[in-house]
Protein backbone atom coordinates (compact mmCIF):
# COMPACT_ATOMS: atom_id res chain seq x y z
CA UNK A 1 0.00 0.00 0.00
CA UNK A 2 1.20 3.59 -0.95
CA UNK A 3 2.61 5.57 2.11
CA UNK A 4 0.40 8.41 0.65
CA UNK A 5 -3.07 8.32 0.96
CA UNK A 6 -5.96 11.02 -0.32
CA UNK A 7 -7.87 13.15 2.50
CA UNK A 8 -10.77 11.40 1.90
CA UNK A 9 -9.37 8.03 2.93
CA UNK A 10 -7.58 9.01 5.86
CA UNK A 11 -10.95 10.35 7.23
CA UNK A 12 -12.42 6.96 6.23
CA UNK A 13 -9.49 5.25 8.42
CA UNK A 14 -10.45 7.77 11.33
CA UNK A 15 -14.15 6.93 11.07
CA UNK A 16 -13.15 3.12 10.98
CA UNK A 17 -11.40 3.23 13.98
CA UNK A 18 -12.99 5.59 16.30
CA UNK A 19 -17.02 5.78 15.07
CA UNK A 20 -18.09 1.82 14.76
CA UNK A 21 -20.93 1.80 17.64
CA UNK A 22 -24.47 2.16 16.29
CA UNK A 23 -26.31 4.79 17.37
CA UNK A 24 -29.37 2.63 17.14
CA UNK A 25 -29.02 -0.88 19.29
CA UNK A 26 -25.42 0.09 20.75
CA UNK A 27 -23.81 -2.63 18.44
CA UNK A 28 -19.93 -2.35 18.56
CA UNK A 29 -18.41 -3.47 14.70
CA UNK A 30 -14.66 -3.98 15.62
CA UNK A 31 -13.20 -4.51 11.90
CA UNK A 32 -14.32 -1.40 10.29
CA UNK A 33 -16.84 -1.02 7.66
CA UNK A 34 -17.63 2.87 6.46
CA UNK A 35 -18.12 2.68 2.81
CA UNK A 36 -17.14 6.04 0.70
CA UNK A 37 -19.19 7.17 -2.44
CA UNK A 38 -18.45 10.17 -4.20
CA UNK A 39 -20.48 12.30 -6.58
CA UNK A 40 -19.48 15.74 -8.10
CA UNK A 41 -19.08 18.07 -5.09
CA UNK A 42 -20.37 15.06 -2.41
CA UNK A 43 -18.41 12.27 -0.45
CA UNK A 44 -20.29 10.34 1.54
CA UNK A 45 -19.43 8.46 4.11
CA UNK A 46 -22.10 5.47 5.47
CA UNK A 47 -21.82 2.73 7.62
CA UNK A 48 -24.52 0.40 8.13
CA UNK A 49 -25.10 -1.87 11.31
CA UNK A 50 -24.28 -5.69 10.60
CA UNK A 51 -26.90 -6.10 13.42
CA UNK A 52 -30.24 -4.04 12.86
CA UNK A 53 -29.03 -2.69 9.07
CA UNK A 54 -29.54 0.95 10.87
CA UNK A 55 -27.23 3.28 8.54
CA UNK A 56 -24.99 5.51 9.61
CA UNK A 57 -24.00 8.83 7.06
CA UNK A 58 -21.70 11.41 6.76
CA UNK A 59 -21.39 14.08 3.77
CA UNK A 60 -18.90 16.55 2.78
CA UNK A 61 -19.85 19.27 0.38
CA UNK A 62 -16.90 20.06 -1.55
CA UNK A 63 -16.76 24.04 -3.03
CA UNK A 64 -14.99 25.19 -5.62
CA UNK A 65 -13.61 27.74 -4.11
CA UNK A 66 -14.05 31.48 -3.77
CA UNK A 67 -16.15 33.67 -6.56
Amino acid sequence: MSVHRSPFDRLREKFDSSELECRQCGYHASDGGWRVTTSGNRVQYQFVCPACDAVETREMRLSSGPR
